[in-house]
């Protein structure tokens, strides 16, 4: 390639990660991406500006003349399944994968691009916003398949309760012990105790959703896990960041009614979630106080 470009959110990301791995990554990406372009007969345009944290995206094209995407990702373990869980869903509301490379550092796919490719965040209102989420989620929840290689949500879980534990430690002072041993005891509990297990996106949000031909909205960027479909509507509503503060109990019975899911089980989920991101995003201190058990 003449030249070689890359997302902003990616650079700073490595940047403000600062380990040797993940820099020699980014060092290695043209190569990388030069020899996938080689390997699947590509022709390459700029990537997606600012894109994402972990991975370069951007448009292609085949010999065939397939209007395409590719993405080469920083290979982590919330990332790791998403070829995986494509292949389930079989472009049933998310977008087609069409091909995929792994190496120890790297997970790279080829994938159906969508046009004209708007994200929904910017396309629709709030309220809107959370139909076509609640109705893409019921669509893709599905019973996980024999032998299935995803990563439990009860995993999930534990680790962030691990890691909220330990930050915390940090800085004792930042959330009321009472409510952070509530939140915590509870975002443990609440996978464990699910009748019904089935594979989830875990986060999906309005920006992860494009307007597309095949079907109106497509979903990308999923993070397969299998678990409570009750857990898959709170990151829309965390990036709903006004209507959650202004109304935390009445957005978890929106999206409990329009997701077909019991409202008390999803207003728990969003509490201990809740007290999960709060010492990182401070704005949820109220929404944590609002939705705490009596």
């Amino acid at each position: 390639m003449a030249s070689f470009s890359l997302p902003v959110r990616l650079v700073d990301a490595v940047r403000s990660d600062g380990t040797a791995e993940r820099s020699g990554w980014l060092a290695r990406l043209p190569a990388t991406v030069q020899g996938l372009a080689d390997r699947w007969s590509l022709t390459l345009g700029p990537p997606f500006q600012p894109g994402g944290v972990n991975s370069w995206v951007a448009p292609a094209r085949d010999r065939a003349g397939r209007d395409l995407v590719i993405k080469v990702a920083w290979r982590h373990a919330e990332g790791e399944h998403e070829a995986a869980g494509l292949r389930v869903w079989a472009g049933r509301g998310a977008v087609h994968l069409h091909d995929v490379h792994v190496d120890s550092t790297t997970i790279a796919l080829l994938l159906e691009r969508c046009r004209p490719g708007g994200a929904l965040e910017f396309a629709r209102s709030g309220p809107e916003q959370d139909e076509i989420v609640a109705g893409l989620l019921r669509g893709l929840w599905s019973e996980p398949p024999a032998g299935h290689p995803f990563r439990s949500l009860v995993q999930m879980c534990d680790d962030w309760a691990d890691e909220f534990e330990t930050s915390l430690a940090a800085e004792p002072d930042a959330l009321d012990p009472g409510l952070a041993r509530a939140g915590t005891a509870l975002f443990r509990e609440l996978p464990r105790a699910a009748g019904t297990q089935r594979l989830l996106v875990t986060d999906l949000h309005a920006g992860n959703i494009l307007a597309a031909r095949r079907e109106p909205w497509l979903v990308v960027d999923p993070k397969p896990h299998v678990g409570d479909p009750a857990y898959d509507v709170l990151q829309h509503m965390l990036n709903c960041r006004e209507r959650l503060v202004a109304d935390p109990r009445g957005l978890a019975r929106r999206m409990a009614g329009l997701a077909g899911l019991d409202a008390e089980r999803v207003q728990r989920w969003l509490f201990a979630r809740a007290v999960q991101e709060c010492l990182e995003w401070r704005w949820l201190l109220p929404v944590v106080t609002d939705l705490a058990p009596a």
